[in-house]
């Protein structure tokens, strides 16, 4: 970049998670100029999710600018329903693509340097995500620090932010309710916690059909939907708050 090029902006995106909450305060805490807080509202999210966004405002000192998809309502149910598809493992979910990445990637500019609340744990998945891309124009700062998603739930707490309603109901993200991206244990935590959205997506696995279906028998090779999942399958494990030596770090060069 020539010393005549403008400073290029950077793009925050930010889920209303613990992790991408940190990524963007890290980042404005580098006083970076120019720096851009963009949020894809989801109509299947918990509502406490706009709470946390109005608290991470607070804390960033920064707006957060907030999209909304208009073609599918910015539903995720209706992007199922209007392209009979939930997800798989060649192009992933659907409803992710049309709801966050392409109305965020609508919102930016060429020269856009883009942060992603990707933890340590999910290096290789930003590694995916940056090849897509110019190389220099995409950043996880929490890769970059070793932070972990149970440093950041420490970090949010610790900065005196109640966490999503979704983590504290037991859940490891605050994304939708009802993610077809989840498995076995996840939707009999769904099931238990949220019944009545348990019985839509069975509903609506039934009308779109077998290739809806979110299972997979592993010894046959069958798919199955959430009607035939048993109660006990699966397993949920849930990150619990623990601040780190790197988490302890971090907050220092926040502060």
């Amino acid at each position: 970049m020539s010393q005549n090029s403008p400073t290029p902006r950077i793009v925050c995106r930010f889920s209303c998670g613990a992790a991408s909450a940190v990524a963007t305060k890290l980042v404005l805490s580098e006083g970076q100029a120019n720096v851009v807080i963009l949020n894809a509202f989801i109509v299947e999210e918990h509502p406490d999710n706009r709470r946390f966004l109005a608290d991470c405002e607070k804390w960033f000192d920064h707006p957060v600018t907030v999209l909304r998809d208009e073609k599918y309502g910015a539903s995720v149910r209706q992007v199922w329903r209007k392209k009979r598809f939930m997800s798989n493992g060649l192009i992933g979910a659907l409803c992710s693509v049309h709801l966050k990445h392409e109305l965020l990637d609508a919102a930016c500019l060429d020269g856009d340097i883009h942060v992603l609340g990707f933890t340590a744990e999910e290096s290789k998945r930003f590694e995916r995500f940056a090849s897509k891309r110019p190389p220099g124009f995409s950043r996880a700062p929490l890769v970059e620090k070793n932070l972990t998603k149970a440093d950041c739930l420490a970090m949010v707490e610790r900065a005196g932010i109640r966490l999503p309603e979704m983590y504290r109901l037991g859940f490891n993200n605050a994304n939708c309710i009802g993610c077809c991206k989840g498995g076995e244990g996840y939707w009999n935590h769904v099931r238990r916690t949220f019944p009545e959205v348990f019985a839509e997506v069975a509903q609506i696995e039934k009308e779109i059909g077998v290739n809806a279906y979110m299972f997979r028998n592993r010894q046959t090779g069958e798919r199955y939907g959430l009607e035939a999942l048993n109660p006990e399958a699966g397993r949920h494990d849930v990150s619990l708050p623990d601040c780190s030596l790197f988490c302890a770090m971090a907050e220092e060069e926040i502060q």
